[in-house]
């Protein structure tokens, strides 16, 4: 089991999640998007005594802009996408809207390209490479929990936009069939956007994965 903090956080309203083993004092986070302040006020009313790493799925600005803040304030190192380490280094020079921003870059500590086994926090997470929605994207599977961290790969009846840069629809329906195989079906969704699902139920249900149904 685990104990997972959704909060909704900025202009686009950016799920950032909070996570540890039940009562437990360590925490990592994933996609610390915008807010700092509140985030870090969430983790002293939580009682998080250490954050072991903040933990990214990919680097829109909507789920980075609060990364440096954080990072510097909990001490935490940050888990970057391998392809996408240069945009966390330079977060205003990928932002294409005008009136975005600005925002603080960071120069990650550590990469994942997917098929890692990260052990933090005394959680076991598997990362996977699910790209498709951004060029270096991953997900988070905290294993013997049946929760996955999507980011924006998948959402509750909807799937992550193709149309920024690096974005591709069959990458992306591939990525969320892998998924699909990997776990089990009564896995638990938390995506970067919108409310908690499971794999099965869009597997069934999801408009944009008909083509997944009718394989499955």
């Amino acid at each position: 089991m685990i104990d997972a903090r959704m909060f909704t956080v900025g202009p686009v309203q950016e799920n950032c999640y909070i996570v540890r083993a039940p009562s437990s004092d360590r925490a990592v986070i994933v996609d610390p998007g915008d807010e700092a302040p509140r985030l870090l006020g969430a983790l002293q009313a939580l009682g998080i005594q250490t954050v072991e790493a903040i933990l990214l799925t990919h680097t829109h600005f909507d789920h980075v802009g609060a990364v440096a803040p954080v990072a510097r304030a909990t001490g935490a190192p940050v888990y970057c996408p391998e392809l996408e380490l240069e945009v966390l280094a330079d977060i205003d020079g990928h932002v294409r809207w005008p009136g975005v921003g600005p925002f603080e870059s960071w120069n990650a500590e550590h990469s994942v390209a997917g098929g890692e086994t990260l052990e933090l926090a005394g959680l076991t997470l598997e990362v996977m490479f699910v790209p498709g929605h951004s060029p270096g994207h991953v997900s988070y599977y905290v294993r013997g929990s049946e929760a996955l961290f999507s980011g924006d790969v998948l959402f509750r009846d909807s799937v992550g936009r193709v149309d920024l840069p690096g974005g591709d629809w069959p990458t992306l329906l591939a990525s969320i069939g892998s998924l699909i195989d990997a776990y089990p079906p009564q896995t638990v969704v938390h995506p970067g956007h919108m409310g908690l699902t499971t794999l099965g139920a869009e597997r069934d249900h999801n408009p944009f994965l008909r083509e997944l149904a009718r394989n499955a």
